[in-house]
């Protein structure tokens, strides 16, 4: 368990925070009302369309968890707080991907499950097999190290390939929403382009960029929302079968 002191730790790694306040990252706290948005938007089309996979409806919990996390990460700006921002955040991924490979991809939910095991089963394995690394003559802490050039983008490469698999998939079944996929796509590698490029541009640009990340972040998982609810399976179809519309 981390000591309480590292939880309460201030954080500070964002262009438009200059001091401790609570409310020194105005637009990069208020831009999380997008999060917001989107849940709603899922959640009146899910209404609507009398959305019967409880698992979708979590998901429109955690659309609307993300928005709280974020505003709390900027706002506080504590470690405990960018746990509250991130955990949300790789819950959705992790969820929707199991839900859209189903819905979307025509996988079998079991098969999916079972594979989500065996990978979870593999890097564990390989996790506690691999040796420990004998310690340098310098140690690492020492060693001094250069900013990172994606300032932590690099973290989402996995939610880029799944884009990818899921713009190939919508595409390779000719889904009636593909381009809603390829569309959520762009938008999210628009939102990591901001993200990435904030902090560079803090000397020119004081405000920053990643309240435009969370701008397009929220379009993007409204949108991916929005897909998943749509593609529901019409009644007496199989349970791959896309709606047309």
């Amino acid at each position: 368990m981390l000591p309480l002191l590292s939880l309460t730790a201030p954080v500070d790694i964002y262009c438009e925070r200059l001091g401790p306040a609570f409310w020194a990252e105005p637009a990069n706290a208020i831009s999380n009302m997008s999060f917001i948005a989107a849940a709603i938007w899922g959640w009146r089309e899910a209404r609507r369309r009398d959305e019967s996979n409880p698992l979708v409806w979590v998901l429109i919990a955690l659309a609307f968890t993300i928005g709280i996390g974020s505003f709390l990460f900027h706002t506080f700006a504590q470690v405990w707080a960018s746990y509250a921002d991130t955990i949300p955040i790789w819950s959705f991924v992790a969820l929707y991907c199991f839900v859209a490979l189903s819905r979307l991809g025509g996988v079998r939910p079991g098969i999916v499950a079972a594979g989500a095991l065996a990978l979870i089963a593999v890097l564990t394995v390989w996790r506690l097999a691999a040796p420990e690394t004998a310690p340098e003559t310098t140690p690492a802490a020492d060693v001094p190290r250069g900013p990172d050039p994606l300032n932590g983008s690099g973290q989402y490469a996995p939610a880029v390939v799944a884009f990818i698999i899921f713009t190939i998939i919508a595409f390779w079944r000719h889904h009636p929403l593909r381009w809603w996929v390829a569309g959520a796509g762009l938008v999210f590698l628009l939102s990591l382009t901001a993200r990435t490029f904030d902090r560079d541009l803090c000397t020119a640009f004081p405000l920053g960029l990643h309240w435009i990340w969370h701008l397009l972040n929220g379009f993007m998982i409204g949108l991916v929302l929005q897909i998943l609810i749509r593609s529901a399976p019409a009644a007496g179809r199989g349970a791959g079968a896309p709606l047309p519309r």
